[in-house]
């Protein structure tokens, strides 16, 4: 096999989407599985929907052009408010889109008619962590302007949370939520289908609610492909954590002093960071870089330490003996790390 690489293990990740949908059905909570860090891989979604999901979502058109020629027809959500330079495409290839802008809807509306095709949205709504989100003081005008729309279809309102600082999903802001939407039917007469109340981050309140609310979707990418809550990434029980491993190659392998010489400035990254003299060290160079992974992204085999990464070398040392040119080390991978290994087109990517 070809280094550096990803190897994937579908049958432990369709196994963990099946787990969390048969956890939160009792709680009436629908999963979207969301394939972004995959970058919409066909293998992946096609393991997923064998999993039981019925909606996927992602947040680039491109990924989800992908699985359509792939041949992938259940329902996507497109889960970045849209780009007006990409109206067209988002209508001929997602049924349902996440929006926050009026102006963004408008223009939808009216490419819709235009195609001849019907859309849905989810107005999302800031709850504290400032990322997406209509102010909900705002609310009432934006669903009046939604639903006077042609060819548009207002299935329900949302909120992301922890994305950006980190805001946990609790009773609070949930109950808020509910409310809201509980507010908006009562104002405009009408019923909201969904309520879609976050995504990884949400399990800890899902699971230790004696109540959910009216919060009747989660949309879910980490949870799936690493086992954990995203919070504080405790293992879900039941779950698998080892579905990812990222493999590379030493190339250089020697006995060198811990300190530099010369005189030294910043490295290539804007970087200087302390140094303590350890003496002579067994310094191990991998193809394996930036470029390829965010180092901070990877969990090393014990014995092993990453000491600094440039574009396309990771300097390691080893604990024992020197390592070996051509020797492969095995490294644990988190979502950080998948999502910069996927994007790169220097790491081979393998399904098991």
């Amino acid at each position: 096999m070809s280094n550096p690489r990803l190897q994937i293990d579908g049958n432990k990740i369709a196994e963990n989407a099946a787990l969390l949908i048969k956890m939160l059905k009792p709680l009436a909570i629908d999963v979207v599985a969301v394939t972004k860090v995959f970058m919409g891989h066909p293998v992946i979604a096609r393991l997923l929907i064998d999993a039981g999901a019925t909606i996927l979502a992602d947040s680039r058109i491109e990924n989800i052009e992908k699985m359509r020629r792939a041949g992938i027809t259940v329902p996507i959500m497109l889960i970045r408010p849209p780009m007006l330079s990409q109206l067209e495409r988002v209508l001929l290839n997602c049924n349902i889109s996440l929006n926050t802008e009026i102006s963004t809807i408008q223009a939808l509306s009216a490419s819709a008619k235009n195609l001849g095709v019907f859309h849905q949205v989810i107005i999302m709504v800031e709850l504290g962590d400032l990322r997406e989100g209509v102010m909900p003081d705002h609310l009432i005008e934006i669903i009046k302007e939604t639903r006077s729309l042609s060819n548009i279809r207002l299935q329900g309102i949302g909120a992301n949370l922890a994305c950006r600082y980190g805001i946990a999903p609790d009773h609070h802001n949930m109950t808020y939520l509910a409310k809201l939407a509980s507010d908006m039917e009562t104002h405009f007469k009408l019923k909201l289908d969904i309520i879609s109340g976050g995504n990884s981050a949400n399990l800890l309140w899902a699971f230790s609610s004696d109540n959910v609310e009216r919060i009747n979707q989660l949309r879910l990418g980490e949870s799936i492909y690493f086992g954990v809550e995203a919070l504080n990434k405790r293992r879900i029980s039941g779950a698998h954590t080892d579905t990812v491993k990222l493999i590379a190659e030493v190339i250089e392998s020697n006995q060198k002093p811990s300190i530099p010489w010369g005189k030294r400035h910043k490295n290539a990254f804007g970087e200087q960071d302390d140094i303590i003299d350890r003496g002579d060290v067994a310094q191990a160079i991998l193809a394996l870089g930036r470029q390829d992974v965010d180092p901070h992204g990877l969990i090393s085999p014990e014995g092993l330490t990453i000491i600094s990464a440039s574009s396309d070398h990771i300097v390691i040392e080893s604990n024992n003996m020197p390592l070996e040119i051509g020797q492969e080390i095995e490294f644990k991978i988190d979502y950080v790390g998948l999502l910069s290994a996927m994007t790169s087109p220097f790491v081979k990517k393998y399904f098991t």
